[in-house]
């Protein structure tokens, strides 16, 4: 039975120490959020280029064998370039994702306005309610293409909770692990 003790404890203790990197992190994304996507982004396009090495060498050490069907030479060389590009242009690639993100909530509001005007020529009584949430779509979808840190922050303050509660529950677990054994 201590054997069991000692290993639900180091499950417990592992899982508090994971709650806590990830509390940092979702602090790190609400502070910074800009530079949390030039880092995410040079980290990405560090991994491209990696990958391109990878593909451009397993080519090299390969030539003469399967050359009909090797296309490493090509991946390579487009890994590569998208990583230069990924780490050259990493604001741009976060504006770039945020617009999207926006434009396809607004779509979405433009679509339930739609929906509301049809509940509403039924005579049905939850067209106010549906225009009113599309409403409010419209205007979260236009304010994160507004502000350059919404996403972020927002997945930070997700992942701060998400945290939280998990170091809460391990904590909870560590003082009943005797009681599980």
């Amino acid at each position: 039975m201590e054997y069991l003790e000692k290993i639900l404890k180091r499950t417990g203790i592992s899982s508090l120490i994971t709650s806590i990197i990830f509390a940092i992190l979702g602090i790190i994304l609400i502070i910074n959020p800009e530079g949390t996507i030039k880092f995410v982004s040079i980290i990405l396009g560090a991994m491209f280029i990696l990958v391109g090495l990878y593909k451009i060498l397993n080519y090299i050490r390969n030539k003469g064998k399967y050359d009909f069907y090797n296309y490493d030479i090509s991946y390579g060389i487009i890994a590569v370039i998208l990583g230069v590009i990924t780490i050259c242009y990493s604001s741009q690639i976060g504006t770039i994702f945020r617009i999207l993100i926006g434009l396809w909530i607004i779509y979405s509001a433009i679509i339930r306005i739609s929906l509301s005007a049809k509940l509403k020529n039924i005579s049905s009584n939850v067209w106010l309610y549906s225009l009113a949430i599309a409403l409010i779509m419209g205007v979260c979808g236009i304010y994160i293409i507004c502000n350059s840190g919404a996403i972020i922050v927002t997945l930070g303050i997700v992942v701060l909770i998400y945290s939280i509660l998990d170091i809460i529950e391990s904590i909870i677990f560590l003082g009943n692990v005797n009681k599980l054994v």
